[in-house]
């Protein structure tokens, strides 16, 4: 500020800041200034500075805020205070910091929380239900179509049959006979999606979108969908798939992981393998024996499902999982890698219509 001092606002954005980030010990070691809170508690509570940082900066600045509060300082405070959870804006973060704390929360908090629940899944769903049904809008099958719609345009065919027509001159291809290929739900009823997601610490965001995924595919024509939850238990979700909200409160995050006696468990469920696709949802980190996951995996490949094994599910579908036994799960045959959730819709919708 070249000497200069703050205006009041910028004060009052200062010292916001200064309320989080001055606990900061790395902070302290580099010569930052924090912040002196004297020899008793903090005047400002958390209250206080929630109301602040919704006055002082934009949206997006806020939900930063409120993620580093949660997630870096733990203060817990910001979603089990029923004073707090009254005036808070629910917002993804928030939605993970409730589920990770909810076992801290007496009922009447709870019901609170639960407010932060249901609207950002019903967010999520609203985003998420479009993209499902553009997927399931009708599969495409390799059957030639006589209804020539834009959306049914197969650009492959007609590039390959109209070749003939390519002037070279002008590198154009010039296209007499256009082709358009059916969309059919004729196998729509023979197909199983299981989804077997994990559910320690640091799949939170993939539990989420997990869940929101299997209430969208959940009751589309001929889609029998099944979620599963673990970590050295298995659980069995599917009772609750079209309330999504219910579901996640059920959800107990944290533990130790037992992937293979998820896919053993899941491995069960299949009525008909050739129709059935697996999506496991994991970091990998095996706490069991990684040789049986393996051997189970190539076992449903062989069988002919089809196996996913993603490493992230979410908006971002930013993995960060243990790249030595996905490789071994790939080089017996299973797809590894990250998805959102419309990337997994259309993929389930495109084996469905194949």
């Amino acid at each position: 500020m070249a000497g200069q001092a703050l205006g009041a606002e910028g004060a009052a954005r200062d010292a916001a800041l200064d309320w989080l980030y001055g606990r900061d010990e790395d902070q302290r070691g580099r010569g930052v200034r924090s912040r002196h809170g004297g020899d008793g508690p903090s005047v400002v509570t958390t209250v206080d500075w929630l109301d602040g940082i919704t006055r002082l900066f934009p949206r997006e600045t806020v939900e930063r805020l409120q993620r580093d509060a949660v997630e870096r300082y733990q203060i817990h405070d910001v979603v089990t205070d029923p004073t707090v959870l009254a005036r808070i804006e629910p917002n993804p973060t928030l939605l993970k910091a409730v589920l990770r704390t909810k076992h801290l929360m007496d009922p009447e908090v709870l019901r609170l929380a639960r407010r932060i629940v249901e609207a950002v899944v019903r967010d999520l769903m609203e985003r998420l239900a479009t993209e499902v049904r553009q997927a399931f809008s009708g599969a495409r099958s390799r059957n030639p179509s006589r209804f020539r719609v834009a959306r049914n345009f197969d650009i492959r065919r007609t590039l390959r049959e109209n070749l003939a027509h390519y002037r070279p001159q002008e590198r154009k291809v010039y296209v007499e006979t256009p082709y358009f290929v059916a969309r059919t739900r004729r196998h729509l009823d023979r197909w199983q999606v299981i989804l077997l997601v994990d559910q320690s610490g640091s799949m939170t965001g993939s539990v989420i979108h997990s869940a929101v995924t299997a209430a969208c595919l959940w009751g589309l024509p001929g889609v029998r969908t099944h979620l599963v939850a673990f970590d050295t238990d298995v659980v069995d979700l599917t009772s609750d798939i079209d309330d999504p909200v219910e579901l996640l409160m059920r959800v107990q995050l944290g533990g130790g992981t037992d992937i293979a006696r998820a896919v053993a468990f899941g491995a069960q469920l299949i009525e008909q393998p050739r129709r059935t696709i697996v999506a496991l949802i994991s970091d990998f980190y095996e706490g069991g024996d990684p040789g049986r996951l393996v051997r189970l995996v190539h076992g449903l490949v062989e069988q002919g499902t089809k196996v996913l094994c993603l490493a992230a599910l979410d908006e971002q579908a930013t993995p960060d999982y243990d790249r030595h036994t996905a490789q071994r799960l790939a080089d017996v045959g299973a797809a590894v890698g990250a998805m959102t959730p419309g990337e997994l819709a259309a993929f389930v919708a495109e084996q469905v219509g194949g």
